[in-house]
């Protein structure tokens, strides 16, 4: 993995991570220049099954004043991702499985310099189990703090 540009906090939260993949994604050449600058955001994102192909809907790509209005793009409008077969066919029998959703985690360049995009199938948590999660992020915290101090 290269330089990551945006990173899903919220999914690793509110979800149980199972499986994760890495997919390209159908970009326009103003989408490009947007993710390089990193005016991406991939907070309340998902991907959903259309005839059979993944899209990511709802991510925010921000668009540049440089950008020319003609060649301009959607902000929040739906990429294509693109995944082999067999792994579009994972994540389909995953999602028809109650509770089990996809979810964008990050979005980087890779070592060749192509947008990549990680995504996992997931499982939502209950409230208790966030409360929980809150709970030893602040006692891991207390401790760390502890710990520094002597």
């Amino acid at each position: 993995m290269g330089e990551t540009i945006a990173k899903n906090k919220k999914a690793y939260f509110d979800y149980y991570l199972e499986e994760k993949f890495e997919a390209g994604l159908v970009l326009a050449g103003s989408e490009v220049k947007g993710i390089r600058a990193k005016r991406v955001n991939l907070k309340d994102s998902f991907i959903r099954f259309v005839s059979g192909e993944a899209f990511l809907f709802n991510a925010h790509i921000g668009r540049l004043e440089t950008t020319h209005h003609f060649y301009t793009h959607e902000e929040r409008g739906s990429r294509k991702l693109l995944l082999h077969k067999k792994q579009l066919q994972t994540m389909f029998k995953a999602v028809t499985r109650d509770g089990y959703t996809i979810v964008p985690l990050q979005l980087y360049f890779n070592d060749r310099n192509i947008v990549k995009i990680q995504i996992a199938i997931a499982k939502g948590k209950q409230l208790h189990d966030k409360r929980h999660d809150l709970k030893e992020k602040d006692q891991k915290r207390d401790i760390d703090r502890a710990m520094k101090e002597q």
